[in-house]
């Protein structure tokens, strides 16, 4: 797996680097945002991990760029800033997962490992489809109606899971265990937010709606005229 990290604080970045190179991950590193995005531009990386508070251009920022151009590669943020809130922001500019600081780096590895299998669960040569929807998993494509779809890594990880468990209601917790491999505290609503986010690419400007809630229940992907 190649990673690109890009943190500035010396001691952090040295401490990350150092620990997943004797895991034997290849690791890019960068100490600022423009940097970053230069690397991340010219580079095909599995993971990028990145600070969200860097010198001269906000993580936040950085993140948006880098998605503009790859909607696919894998982004996970690390922040100081630890409320629900500040968290939905990251993932509102296209971060994947987030890690809050201080952080144990048996954590950060958990998290890379989970990054690893999605991205082998997500390589499997499917093709699935319902109604007018279509995701091919090898391809990394999705598309309504013959239209392209962009979706960010989290997002294609998401709606795989939809299609996969189709007309079959997913809870909270299934996709927190299935999609995130770890858990989120009471009350939050990041599952709400991502929902949110495919709705809006993959629902909005069709008169039929495929993404349902089942209040108190969960989700469900089926076409609207389905009991």
């Amino acid at each position: 797996m190649k990673i690109l990290l890009i943190e500035d604080e010396p001691k952090v970045a040295s401490f990350i680097k150092k620990g997943l190179e004797e895991q034997n991950y290849e690791v890019d590193q960068a100490y600022d945002g423009s940097l970053g995005i230069r690397l991340a531009l010219q580079n095909e990386y599995d993971l990028i991990i990145l600070d969200i508070i860097l010198p001269h251009m906000n993580g936040l920022d950085v993140c948006r760029e880098i998605r503009r151009h790859n909607s696919t590669v894998s982004i996970l943020m690390l922040t100081a800033l630890g409320t629900t809130d500040d968290k939905i922001t990251g993932l509102d500019a296209g971060a994947d997962d987030y890690l809050t600081k201080p952080f144990e780096f048996k954590e950060l590895l958990a998290r890379i490992r989970a990054v690893s299998r999605r991205s082998s669960d997500n390589n499997t040569g499917e093709r699935l489809s319902i109604a007018d929807l279509e995701l091919d998993v090898t391809r990394k494509t999705v598309t309504r109606a013959g239209k392209p779809i962009s979706l960010t890594a989290r997002e294609f990880t998401l709606l795989h899971y939809l299609l996969r468990n189709k007309g079959r209601v997913v809870s909270r917790v299934d996709i927190t265990e299935q999609v995130w491999e770890t858990s989120f505290d009471t009350g939050s609503n990041v599952i709400d937010v991502y929902i949110n986010f495919l709705r809006k690419k993959i629902d909005k400007g069709h008169s039929s709606r495929l993404i349902h809630t089942l209040v108190g229940m969960g989700y469900v992907l089926k076409e609207q005229d389905e009991g």
